[in-house]
């Protein structure tokens, strides 16, 4: 799906949103994020998988079909969100089939980082939780350091080499990604603002 080259796995994240709330998102690309983490290509892919049924009631994915195609679209703070910039979004939606991605638990969805996406509040009594898994290429590893991973080459190892793994690593109280600390995200503050 990403071209032949070895990809690897960029970050994971649970995105929660019980019944009654969850916060809406504006419409964005990812890689309108990532540009500033320092992959210089949008060469890079998510695959969206509800542990929930997604429906329009609970907030479901929605994208501009084809969007991915437009290229990277400036981003800017809109509120407390970083949002693709309104005058293009609105192009694209009178451009493009706006389409709710309703799918049941367990589904997949492959999809751009270029792809323009959006979703609603969850104002329903059903709760929406996705687990998202972002993929880079190794030749797109990003040229400065930042909360996400670089390319790591890995070693492939059997299966029994885990039973003999001691090193276990306490994570409790641990940042993910210290928005005071983080170069890339200081970087990307900056330009908007």
């Amino acid at each position: 799906l990403m071209g032949g080259d070895e990809i690897y796995h960029y970050h994971s994240k649970l995105m929660m949103k019980d019944a009654k709330s969850g916060g809406a998102f504006l419409w964005h690309q990812d890689y309108g994020y990532w540009y500033f983490n320092g992959c210089l290509y949008p060469e890079m892919a998510s695959v969206f998988i509800p542990v929930d049924d997604c429906l329009k009631e609970n907030g479901c994915l929605q994208v501009l079909a084809g969007s991915h195609k437009m290229g990277r679209i400036d981003h800017k703070t809109l509120g407390e969100q970083l949002g693709a910039d309104p005058e293009r979004v609105e192009q694209a939606k009178l451009a493009l089939e706006h389409v709710h991605v309703e799918m049941k638990a367990g589904d997949m969805l492959f999809f751009h980082s270029n792809l323009l996406h959006t979703s609603n509040q969850n104002h329903s009594d059903l709760r929406r939780w996705v687990f998202i898994v972002a993929f880079n290429k190794k030749s797109n590893n990003p040229y400065m350091e930042h909360h996400h991973p670089r390319y790591t080459p890995l070693k492939m190892v059997d299966d029994s080499e885990l039973l003999k793994c001691d090193v276990i690593e306490n994570l409790e109280g641990k940042w993910f990604m210290n928005p005071t600390e983080d170069h890339s995200f200081k970087a990307g503050d900056k330009k908007f603002h």
